[in-house]
């Protein structure tokens, strides 16, 4: 699997947020609210039925990484309360779900296709920039030694796929035509 060089751009875009705290936060341990390790766990009426539900906070976020179903009470009216294993299970599942879509993210923004052209491969990758007020995009090709062939400023809409990558290699790598 070849990977592609990706611009840098002054209005990049990380996907990695590091929170530096400066003071240990402290444990909340309560039958509706958890907090220890970086995240919270708050148990909310849910407003759609008559249960509850869970909500992961990653410490700093404005919004919960990820809300889930919670577990009734013995009573049937209450929700369970939250304990250390179940806190546990949630944050695992709560860190993982947001690696997962730190992770689609990454690979919507970085795409790169492999082609054949004439006898030698080449590698052409679509590096998209997000930004409210000017996205941007790069299309680029490599040959198997991971140099820079080619190099293109193109539409963040752009469809890299094997045809369109096959299309911009036969031709030359001419900028292709906006779509």
């Amino acid at each position: 699997m070849a990977l592609c060089r990706q611009p840098q751009s002054p209005n990049s875009q990380s996907l990695t947020v590091t929170v530096t705290v400066t003071e240990e936060t402290p444990k909340i341990q309560e039958p509706r609210l958890w907090s220890a390790d970086g995240w919270t766990a708050r148990v909310v009426k849910n407003e759609d039925d008559d249960g509850w539900a869970v909500a992961m906070t990653k410490d700093g976020a404005s919004e919960p990484a990820l809300i889930g179903p919670w577990t009734m009470g013995r009573d049937k009216k209450n929700p369970k309360p939250l304990d250390g294993n179940a806190f546990s299970t949630l944050v695992k599942t709560a860190h993982e779900f947001v690696r997962r879509s730190e992770q689609q993210l990454h690979a919507s923004l970085h795409q790169s296709i492999a082609v054949a052209v004439g006898e030698r491969r080449v590698t052409v990758c679509l590096d998209i920039v997000p930004d409210d007020e000017n996205p941007s995009a790069t299309l680029s090709a490599q040959d198997e030694g991971g140099d820079l062939l080619a190099q293109a400023r193109v539409p963040p809409s752009f469809k890299l796929n094997r045809a369109s990558a096959l299309a911009w290699a036969e031709a030359g790598f001419a900028k292709p035509a906006s779509r």
